[in-house]
């Protein structure tokens, strides 16, 4: 057991950097591939309800974006105080930070149920007066809001054993997940066989229950098979110094992750105005977002480890080649998913929706929203690595320009000038400005002196 531990204290810092990124980045590119299809998968399975669900669905979606966003944001403070701490050589504020971050998971998930849930009519409200749209999302976001607490503690295991390297499990943990949710989809939501035909509530279901069965996942691992941190009762007793750092961590990340959420209510608002099929298509943009951007995502969560990892064992120039390369890898899917999208918008709108209208529109809208995809590598990049290094506050920085500074006034005026497709134009113009902002602050915040957060 000693040697399994130590190799798993040790390889981060130790094997070439290219096949060790390869290693890290593979399974999570896979793992966040797999997540991705959790959204695509209920939206392609809602739309076959009805546009209405549709409509619901995507209404739903930057309250659900924010809960995700509690969950995974937190996650990273958890996965980058583990990997800044064991890559200095301190297991026991290692395994502090895992315990404290999945109690403090939980709570998170207690509270984000109870006020999601009791906000959603009036957030529904906010943006339609039908009442079949509204009846329909506040049936779907009940149920998917009810798994709150699963999401946080199943987001707090997988950012625990990604941070030590066993990105495997999270792959594994999550194909499980998605696999039980594509099979009870089409089954509980149009009543297949014995199953009950529950509508939109049968995909909010089918969602939660692939959630129970990833977490499940994760902890027979756990209980199976040592990991260089531990959860217990010793490490339990409050520690300012450890409780700070993560919610020093956790809190950028968490907002940077949710800024989208406020920016996608923004839009939706303007583009309300004009008409409905306009707020299906930025929801159905979103939906396919998720799966274009997160084979990039997977690479920096793969990256994330590592270059905390080093940062912490003073590693500096093998800090530098790992940003590098995951910029380049970055690089490359979002280059291959600006062709996909260029040669291929109307198939993929046609995916959740029949209106032969919404087609050519959201066509339309893919391909010049598509044009930012290769600059915004820089940003995503950038972001990553900073909350890496336990510099959440500057990865902030970079995604208020991208989400609010430079987007909200940008959109607003464009849609004033030349209608609702200034919405479209305004994302490219927004990740090549970003892109500017990114690359200096990375630049300038890793040239301050090492941070002394695992000390």
């Amino acid at each position: 057991m000693k040697e399994k531990t130590d190799m798993n204290e040790s390889f981060m810092k130790e094997k070439p950097v290219f096949p060790l990124l390869v290693s890290m980045a593979l399974p999570m590119v896979i793992s966040m591939l797999v997540n991705s299809l959790y959204n695509i998968i209920d939206s392609f399975f809602v739309a076959k309800i009805s546009e209405d669900a549709m409509t619901a669905l995507s209404l739903v979606y930057p309250v659900q974006n924010f809960v995700n966003a509690v969950a995974i944001g937190f996650g990273v403070g958890i996965n980058a105080l583990i990997a800044l701490y064991l890559g200095a050589g301190d297991k026991n504020n290692a395994s502090r930070a895992a315990t404290h971050g999945v109690l403090f998971a939980g709570l998170h998930g207690i509270v984000v149920m109870v006020v999601s849930i009791a906000i959603m009519p009036s957030f529904l409200v906010m943006f339609t007066g039908d009442k079949a749209v509204i009846t329909l999302g506040i049936q779907y976001s009940t149920i998917v809001f009810g798994f709150s607490v699963i999401v946080m503690l199943g987001l707090s295991f997988e950012k625990i054993f990604q941070a030590v390297g066993r990105m495997k499990v999270a792959m594994a943990s999550l194909l499980a997940g998605c696999v039980t949710n594509i099979i009870l989809d089409p089954l509980l939501i149009f009543g297949i066989g014995i199953f009950p035909k529950l509508g939109i509530s049968g995909a909010a279901l089918a969602t939660g229950i692939g959630q129970v069965v990833t977490l499940l996942v994760y902890l027979t691992v756990y209980k199976v098979s040592p990991l260089p941190v531990r959860l217990g009762r010793e490490y339990l007793a409050p520690e300012k110094e450890v409780d700070l750092k993560l919610y020093t961590i956790g809190i950028p990340a968490i907002l940077n992750l949710a800024l989208p959420s406020f920016l996608i209510s923004f839009l939706n608002a303007i583009l309300a105005v004009y008409a409905q099929s306009y707020v299906v298509i930025l929801g159905i943009y979103y939906k396919l977002q998720t799966f274009l951007y997160l084979p990039a995502n997977g690479i920096i969560q793969g990256m994330r480890p590592l270059i905390g990892y080093n940062y912490g064992a003073g590693e500096e120039k093998r800090v530098k080649k790992i940003y590098d390369l995951t910029l380049g890898m970055c690089g490359a899917i979002m280059a291959l998913g600006t062709v996909v999208c260029q040669f291929a918008s109307g198939q993929l709108i046609h995916m959740f929706t029949d209106n032969p209208a919404t087609v050519v529109s959201g066509g339309m809208a893919l391909r010049i929203i598509s044009i930012g995809f290769l600059v915004s590598a820089v940003s995503v990049t950038a972001s990553g690595a900073l909350e890496g290094l336990g510099k959440g506050a500057q990865s902030l920085v970079i995604s208020l320009f991208r989400y609010i500074i430079f987007i909200i006034p940008i959109a607003y005026l464009l849609c004033r000038t030349i209608g609702p497709d200034g919405v479209w134009h305004a994302f490219w113009i927004t990740e090549i400005l970003t892109a500017v902002v990114a690359a200096a602050v990375y630049r300038r915040s890793v040239k301050k002196n090492h941070l002394n957060i695992a000390k």
